[in-house]
């Protein structure tokens, strides 16, 4: 049987590591993965209000616990601060906007989406006057803000999204450090340095897109995507799982928290299973050798036109 594998943070909190991804999961699908995830055994759900679909994922959540699946405590639900509501003022109304919509008192991980700014109400900018600079809304304002909420018990923790060393260790200034940074990663962008600083800082890191993308227009060159990898095919074989398995349970193996997603319950329950597996050495080994720093979520859709943003800012 499998059982959830679970993280600890900072301040002692159990914190699921393997958990749901819901981005890009239709309205009409969201609920039934999230009902199927929590009746498997699922218990870290995470979304976000840009996803467009909390209001299903909560009454996933509430039919699941009035069936028995799971109860409130044991359940862990991440949502994200958009991006137009940066500034202080903003914070909590969305943050209350998010529990309204899922259903619930409190989420247990709030996180600042991404370390960009628009303006209050653009849910993505049609033009450069309608971004915010960091220089007009500082993520240190954002952070104090999300503090406050967190203060308030709105959300149990607090963290960030694609932000990359350099921008967490600003927010030393305001107060503590994240309990969570939630970045793209996988052996083709195995996010080391980053990893290195988060464990140093004892801040939990997330995988999101942790089977890296099969979109030809997002590679470098002719690597092979990661779900049809030779080497990463050889490992499911020696260890009797499929490759989708195996780049889950590398995250987890790395102790890292990780949320793949899907809509189908079969593989919503194969994914669940991969938090069975073991590595040897040498698996580790040869799956580091694939490293070749591939962001297929390059931010390159924050850059465009009159933005006043530079993609390869965004992470560091």
């Amino acid at each position: 049987m499998t059982y959830q594998k679970y993280l600890t943070l900072r301040d002692g909190t159990e914190f699921p590591a393997f958990g749901l991804g819901t981005w890009k999961s239709a309205p009409d699908e969201v609920y039934e993965a999230v009902r199927a995830a929590l009746e498997i055994g699922y218990r870290h759900i995470d979304c976000a209000a840009i996803y467009g679909n909390e209001a299903e994922v909560g009454q996933a959540i509430a039919d699941g616990i009035a069936a028995g699946d799971v109860t409130r405590q044991e359940l862990w639900v991440t949502s994200k601060l958009w991006n137009d509501s940066h500034r202080r003022q903003h914070v909590r109304p969305a943050l209350e906007k998010t529990l309204t919509d899922l259903g619930l008192d409190y989420v247990d991980l709030y996180l600042i989406h991404w370390p960009i700014a628009f303006r209050h109400g653009v849910e993505f900018p049609e033009s450069g006057d309608q971004f915010l600079t960091l220089d007009e809304v500082p993520i240190e304002e954002t952070w104090e803000a999300m503090l406050g909420a967190r203060d308030a018990e709105l959300a149990r923790q607090v963290g960030v999204s694609n932000m990359g060393p350099e921008r967490i260790e600003a927010l030393s200034s305001v107060g503590e450090l994240p309990a969570v940074d939630q970045v793209e990663c996988h052996p083709h962008l195995q996010q080391r340095k980053l990893l290195t600083y988060c464990t140093a800082n004892d801040i939990v890191l997330t995988a999101y897109s942790p089977l890296g993308s099969k979109d030809r227009a997002h590679r470098k060159d002719d690597e092979p995507p990661l779900l049809d990898h030779p080497l990463i095919a050889d490992i499911a074989d020696e260890l009797d799982a499929t490759p989708a398995q195996v780049l889950i349970a590398w995250a987890l193996e790395r102790d890292t928290s990780v949320i793949p997603k899907s809509v189908n319950r079969g593989r919503i329950a194969e994914n669940f299973e991969a938090q069975d597996l073991e590595f040897s050495d040498l698996q580790m080994e040869a799956i580091a050798s694939l490293d070749k720093g591939y962001r297929y979520l390059d931010g390159e859709f924050f850059a465009r036109g009159e933005s006043p943003y530079e993609a390869d800012q965004i992470w560091i």
